[in-house]
């Protein structure tokens, strides 16, 4: 076999395997949202949860479900950046180096129930928070800081050396070379990376049953850090184990129809400002 036909044979397999993960992609979107979409509405996404009365909403979780994502964002992306950074730019390759790379990627591999059990016994128990939304979020971000490191630093270092060099060239200190060029360039990159991290955070159950609780606050929209917190996805997982709501397999399948578009969304909405980015720094190919 000639090396043209073994290259349009391998072309034509890879676009096999393409269309058959977006066809199982859509298949599986399209029956969440066959399912879901007809539940959806004002009183169902905004209206308060019941536990035994069919009806209920689920405004209370979806609050406390961007509610978790936003503080454990608040507290890991500093901390990603920096130490992105670090890696990418003032590390030498020296055992503290080394040190620090494996137990990024060691913790990255940890399953998010070990991460919740830790959670537990640290905030839940040791510091007295009870089921709270400040336990959850703190323990929600050990499972995004480590992919966030990573990606901060691989996306530092596919920034051309000679931007860094010309920087230094024109009289910039190592700081101003790294704040102004950088981390602008990186920045689509990083984007792509939290957004990644923030979808997956979303429908996260195991690490939020045992630290952020399975119960609601009764105000809606209660900002109160040592509140329960029960989000979205555990709301879905305690109703398929132990809810008693008569209506409770319409309300996941509502669940997770809302949970779809709220991914879609968010993609969608970090996604635009990385196209901006790129447009503005020139990275666009």
């Amino acid at each position: 076999m000639s090396a043209k036909s073994i290259n349009q044979l391998a072309t034509v397999c890879m676009w096999i395997a393409g269309v058959l993960i977006l066809g199982i992609l859509m298949a599986f979107l399209g029956y969440i949202l066959y399912k879901g979409l007809p539940v959806l509405s004002f009183d169902f996404i905004f209206g308060k949860s019941r536990e035994l009365e069919a009806g209920g909403g689920v405004g209370a979780q979806l609050f406390n479900s961007f509610y978790i994502l936003f503080l454990s964002m608040l507290v890991s992306i500093p901390l990603a950046i920096g130490a992105g950074v670090y890696l990418a730019e003032y590390a030498k390759e020296n055992r503290l180096t080394y040190l620090i790379r494996l137990s990024t990627e060691s913790l990255a591999t940890v399953p998010s129930i070990v991460l919740g059990l830790f959670g537990m016994i640290v905030f839940v128990n040791f510091f007295r928070a009870g089921f709270s939304i400040i336990g959850g979020s703190l323990t929600l971000m050990l499972l995004n800081l480590p992919v966030l490191v990573r990606v901060t630093e691989e996306s530092i270092r596919t920034v051309p050396k000679y931007y860094s060099e010309a920087s230094l060239a024109l009289g910039a200190t190592k700081f101003q070379t790294i704040w102004k060029v950088v981390l602008p360039n990186a920045m689509p990159g990083i984007i792509t990376g939290i957004t990644l991290t923030a979808g997956r955070a979303l429908g996260e159950t195991a690490i939020l049953i045992f630290t952020a609780g399975t119960t609601v606050s009764r105000h809606l929209g209660d900002t109160n850090v040592l509140a329960a917190g029960e989000t979205l996805a555990v709301h879905m997982w305690y109703l398929m184990s132990t809810g008693l709501v008569p209506d409770r397999v319409a309300i996941a399948d509502g669940i997770g129809a809302l949970l779809i578009i709220m991914i879609l969304i968010f993609n969608l909405v970090f996604a635009i400002p990385g196209r901006i980015i790129q447009k503005r720094t020139g990275t666009m190919r």
